[in-house]
């Protein structure tokens, strides 16, 4: 045998190893789980819940086959469902589940596959919430008892799918949201856009007629406050021009001559006082007597 002859031989034993140990050997990783089939029957699981398994591991070659499932907690979200609600309400539901493949045997038997899992949830899912969320009110789906109706659905999903033996676990079930069809929202819409522009007019003409009422009030405090202050300061005027009167008769009494010539000076302060005033009298008039001769000048002239 030549030299190239021999190292095809190497070279093709060497691949026929290569080959011979990628259909004898397989991993599963952790978060793994797996069934050997042999000529497309399930012979054996490895890492199943409950179950080791999980790294490299062996297989007859060319005769069996591996299939790996997901061993973690798998999310689905359910396609809208439309519900009728005790009082007779549509109702358009979101939900979404999360579920566990706990026995990959029957899960393979029942299902094969993941998506085919999912199509057959989805039905589950959407039954049993058009069973329980119709004997609910929509209050109590929307708020009230949500959190109850949504442990009652995920029961009941768990429930139907371990009598159909998937070899699945429902381990959470929530609603998003549930919201009214489009063309029963937008009437509602309107319907309560009227509602509040009609109870925004109430109380805008409520809140006129207080105002009228608060000024009419206060209009009314105020000539009140006004007149009793005019006729507070008519009685406090009345009274210091009387007290005036009874002093300068007073004054008056003991000094005539002094009162005289006091009135004297107010004159000639009233009269001269603006500057534009003009007098014509005569130069021996008795308004300038004090000026010629004083305080006194109230006397006989010589």
């Amino acid at each position: 045998m030549t030299m190239n002859s021999r190292a095809i031989a190497v070279l093709v034993a060497a691949f026929g190893v290569l080959v011979l140990l990628t259909q004898t050997l397989f991993i599963v990783k952790q978060s793994e789980q797996a069934i050997v089939l042999s000529f497309g029957s399930p012979v054996r699981t490895i890492h199943a819940p409950g179950q080791g398994g999980a790294g490299l591991n062996l297989k007859v070659p060319f005769v069996q086959q591996v299939v790996k499932f997901d061993r973690r907690n798998i999310a689905l979200e359910a396609g809208q469902e439309e519900v009728i609600t005790s009082g007779q309400q549509r109702l358009v539901v979101d939900a979404f589940i999360r579920y566990r493949i706990t026995d990959p045997l029957q899960f393979y038997t029942a299902l094969r596959d993941e998506r085919t899992a999912a199509d057959r949830l989805e039905r589950l899912v959407n039954s049993s919430l058009r069973q329980i969320l119709g004997s609910a009110s929509q209050p109590d789906i929307v708020s009230g008892r949500r959190a109850q109706l949504m442990q009652q659905a995920r029961a009941d999903v768990d429930r139907r799918a371990k009598a159909s033996r998937l070899g699945v676990q429902i381990i959470d079930l929530r609603m998003r949201r549930a919201d009214l069809p489009s063309q029963n929202r937008d009437f509602i819409f309107r319907r309560m856009q009227t509602a509040r522009q009609q109870e925004a007019a109430r109380l805008r003409a409520g809140g006129e007629q207080q105002k009228r009422e608060i000024i009419a009030e206060a209009d009314k405090e105020v000539a009140i406050t006004l007149a009793t202050a005019r006729e507070q300061q008519g009685e406090i005027m009345g009274q210091g021009d009387a007290q005036r009167t009874r002093i300068f008769a007073n004054s008056f009494g003991r000094d005539p001559s002094f009162a005289a010539f006091f009135r004297s000076m107010q004159a000639y302060e009233q009269s001269l006082a603006d500057g534009q005033t003009t007098l014509v009298l005569s130069p021996d008039s008795a308004f300038f007597r004090y000026f010629e001769r004083g305080p006194t000048g109230g006397g006989a002239r010589r």
